[in-house]
C-alpha cells in the first residue's frame, strides 16, 4: 500500500463512527417524525392518546416510518458500541440494545390494531433502559452526564405507567365505558386525568436522547 493511500485509509471514518453517525440521524429522524404526527393528526389528543394509536389516522405509515427509525438508531448505536463491549455486563447491555430495536422496528410493522403490538411493546420499552444503565456505566467516568441521560429512560417508563393507571382509575371513577374497543374512545367524561400521553412522547424523547448522546460521545473517539 502507497504513503497516499494508508493516510487516506487511515484518516478514513471507521465502520463504528459510521454507525454512531447514523444512530444520531436516525435518532433525529424519529423526533422529527413523530412532531410531524402532531400536525398531521390533530384530530388525535397528544395529552391522552398513545403514539402507537397514530394508526388510526390517516397517516399510519408515517408513524410506521417513525418505528423503523427508532429501530434504526437502537441497531446503528449497538454496532457503534460493539467494538468496545467487553465485560459480562457490558455484553448483557448491548443484547438489550438489539432487543429494544427489535421491539421498536417490530411495532412498524404490527401496529395497535394487531394482537401482537403489545409483545412488540413488551420487547422495545423496557429493553431499552436496561440497556442504558448497563451500556452506560463504563462511559460515564468520561462523560458524567450520560448517567443522567441514562437514568431519564426508566424514570419515564415510571411516569408512563403511572399515568396510564392514574387514566384508567379516574376513567372508571368518571363513569367512562370500559367495554369499548381501544381506538373508539374520542371523548374522556369529565373528571379524567389524562397525562399519559405526554408520558408516552416524553419516554420517546427520553429514548432518543440517550441514544443519541452516547452515539455523539462514541462517534469522534471512533474516527
Amino acid at each position: 500500500m502507497s504513503a497516499v493511500a494508508r493516510v487516506e485509509a487511515s484518516s478514513a471514518p471507521s465502520s463504528s463512527a459510521v454507525a454512531a453517525r447514523l444512530a444520531l440521524g436516525a435518532a433525529a429522524a424519529t423526533l422529527a417524525l413523530l412532531a410531524s404526527l402532531h400536525v398531521l393528526s390533530p384530530e388525535l389528543d397528544p395529552t391522552w392518546r398513545m403514539v402507537s394509536e397514530y394508526a388510526y389516522g390517516r397517516f399510519g405509515w408515517v408513524l410506521s416510518l417513525m418505528f423503523v427509525a427508532w429501530g434504526l438508531a437502537s441497531w446503528a448505536l449497538a454496532l457503534a458500541l460493539r467494538p468496545r463491549v467487553s465485560t459480562r455486563g457490558e455484553r448483557v447491555g448491548w443484547a438489550f440494545l438489539v432487543l429494544a430495536g427489535v421491539g421498536q422496528a417490530m411495532a412498524a410493522v404490527v401496529d395497535v390494531q394487531h394482537p401482537l403490538h403489545s409483545l412488540a411493546a413488551l420487547i422495545g420499552i423496557p429493553s431499552l433502559p436496561i440497556a442504558a444503565l448497563l451500556l452506560t456505566a463504563p462511559i460515564a467516568r468520561e462523560r458524567p452526564a450520560l448517567r443522567w441521560a441514562a437514568h431519564a429512560t426508566w424514570v419515564c417508563v415510571v411516569l408512563m405507567a403511572a399515568a396510564f393507571a392514574l387514566l384508567i382509575t379516574t376513567f372508571v371513577q368518571a363513569g367512562g365505558d370500559t367495554s369499548a374497543e381501544p381506538g373508539t374512545v374520542t371523548t374522556l367524561p369529565p373528571g379524567v386525568i389524562a397525562v399519559v400521553g405526554v408520558a408516552n412522547r416524553l419516554l420517546v424523547v427520553a429514548y432518543c436522547a440517550w441514544v443519541a448522546s452516547v452515539a455523539w460521545h462514541v462517534a469522534p473517539r471512533s474516527s
